[in-house]
């Protein structure tokens, strides 16, 4: 498979259209539908290593060239740092990426009563940045606030982006992704200080609401990454909702495809990142780069759009496993 390389937005990192996000294979318990079917009753540290290790060499091979990592995906991190280091990946040979404020603190159980904990504080970005570089070291390429909203004030914290203005002068590329139904107006702040290169937003069939926000983002000269393609599983062979599930028939292409070829046919997309859990999930996903979207499609899609708020009330409700 050919996956053209192009610009990070105004950075000088190159990415491939299709992206693969590590929150899936870095921690025993995620919000995915499907988990069980997918992972099995191994889920011990060795085991997720190997696992990460298989979809992360798939994704190598098919040509992929943007991974995405965060302090708060378990040992996403350590395992994509040893991979790289495995294989005799060279720094700058693929974009690497990752996110510091929610710290992980499932302690690798299945039961745990949390997960991640989340602080967008100054101090807290000082010492995970400090934890991400001594695992990614001169691979790190782009660093991102996790989860960013207006609310949490941390585009308003003048230590915070010092920080992160520093880290840009040293040569990181500096992002932030978003979440909730106030992602447009995060975005737009975010894009209003001007400290940052990249953004990363959930965009999917069900939930668009960012979309006008993140092509403002794009003119601007940032890179747009889409995460949540597949809503979480919702958008997937499992869950699909029929018109999906129809049209993908039709096409030959699995449920996940479409919806991921639906994001990469938005003009001011740079990444679309596939959360694969095994490397047959990827191949799935993967091929949504030969779908050739049209009106057609568009049109016959549309009515999946749902109002952001029911969208994120129902993602704040899946269980963890």
């Amino acid at each position: 498979m050919h996956l053209p390389e192009r610009p990070l937005g105004r950075t000088n990192l190159a990415v491939t259209p299709l992206g693969l996000g590590l929150a899936a294979v870095g921690r025993p318990a995620y919000i995915n539908l499907g988990r069980d079917e997918d992972l099995g009753d191994d889920r011990g540290i060795e085991a997720m290593r190997a696992r990460s290790w298989d979809v992360l060499d798939a994704a190598w091979e098919a040509g992929v060239r943007y991974f995405d990592a965060a302090r708060s995906y378990g040992r996403a991190e350590e395992f994509l740092a040893g991979w790289l280091r495995d294989r005799e990946v060279s720094p700058g040979a693929a974009t690497i990426g990752s996110k510091w404020g929610y710290e992980y603190v499932g302690g690798w159980r299945m039961d745990a009563e949390r997960h991640e904990v989340k602080d967008l504080s100054a101090e807290r970005l000082r010492r995970q940045l400090g934890e991400t570089r001594a695992l990614l070291g001169d691979h790190l390429s782009l660093y991102q606030i996790h989860s960013a909203t207006v609310e949490s004030g941390v585009l308003d914290d003048d230590d915070v982006l010092g920080e992160l203005r520093a880290l840009r002068a040293d040569g990181v590329a500096v992002g932030l992704s978003t979440t909730g139904p106030r992602q447009a107006a995060t975005i737009d702040k975010a894009v209003a200080t001007g400290v940052f290169d990249t953004v990363q937003s959930t965009w999917n069939l069900l939930e668009r609401s960012a979309g006008p926000a993140l092509a403002r983002a794009h003119d601007a000269g940032l890179g747009v990454i889409v995460k949540e393609g597949v809503a979480n599983g919702l958008l997937a062979s499992r869950a699909a909702p029929e018109p999906l599930a129809a049209a993908a028939r039709e096409r030959g292409v699995g449920p996940d495809a479409l919806a991921l070829a639906a994001a990469l046919a938005r003009p001011w997309v740079t990444v679309v990142l596939s959360g694969a859990a095994t490397t047959g999930q990827l191949r799935d996903n993967l091929e949504a780069a030969a779908v050739t979207w049209d009106d057609a499609l568009e049109d016959e899609l549309a009515g999946l759009a749902e109002d952001p708020e029911p969208y994120w009330s129902r993602r704040s409700s899946l269980a963890w496993g």
